[in-house]
């Protein structure tokens, strides 16, 4: 019983210590750049060693890519949130679009994933994160639309692709001030501007 109890014990502070690594390496990435960021700094405010930096993570790079996951993921449990199966097909479809853009107003979230996030790890891993958790919610609410004849019938992957790149431009210029009612407008007019004749 106390084997259990210590093992168990053993796995919360592990995962305890990878949460302290993951926020203190966004919290300094967002404060200055990932080019300025050394390991000895993430460990100092973490408040961990440089041995517990390296047990969970290869490298720096390595653990850039879980702050990405992590936010990555915070943008499509907000998405999931808002857009439900309550709304009608297109209405989901516009909604998640809007939570994207409010989650994506949550400071540093935008450089970290849109313009650090390619620039370090790579515009294919970061497709891959992207596919795994916001691009997912896009190309679930897609096909849903699609099944449901709420749109047009259109290659799913190039749609998905496509209407997602114009979300992150739009998260891009709101971050840089452009009105973001003008572009959630423009928006919802790309997704309704896909509704079938009968919707």
């Amino acid at each position: 019983m106390q084997d259990i109890k210590t093992r168990r014990s053993n796995r919360e502070r592990s995962g305890e210590t990878r949460e302290k690594l993951i926020d203190a390496a966004r919290r300094l990435f967002v404060e200055k750049s990932y080019a300025e960021i050394s390991t000895p700094e993430i460990v100092e405010a973490a408040g961990v060693t440089r041995g517990a930096l390296y047990h969970h993570f290869a490298d720096k790079q390595a653990l850039f890519r879980a702050v990405a996951e992590r936010e990555a993921e915070q943008v499509a449990l907000e998405i999931e949130s808002q857009a439900g199966p309550e709304h009608p097909p297109i209405e989901a479809l516009i909604e998640g679009g809007n939570a994207f853009l409010s989650a994506m107003t949550v400071p540093g979230r935008t450089r970290l994933l849109l313009l650090d996030g390619p620039a370090v790890l790579g515009r294919a891993i970061m497709d891959e994160i992207d596919g795994r958790h916001g691009n997912r919610t896009l190309r679930e609410g897609l096909q849903a639309a699609m099944e449901a004849g709420a749109i047009r019938s259109l290659p799913l992957d190039a749609l998905t692709a496509l209407l997602g790149a114009a979300f992150d431009r739009a998260a891009l210029a709101a971050e840089t001030g452009a009105d973001a009612g003008n572009l959630r407008l423009v928006l919802a007019g790309l997704i309704r501007g896909l509704a079938t004749a009968g919707s």
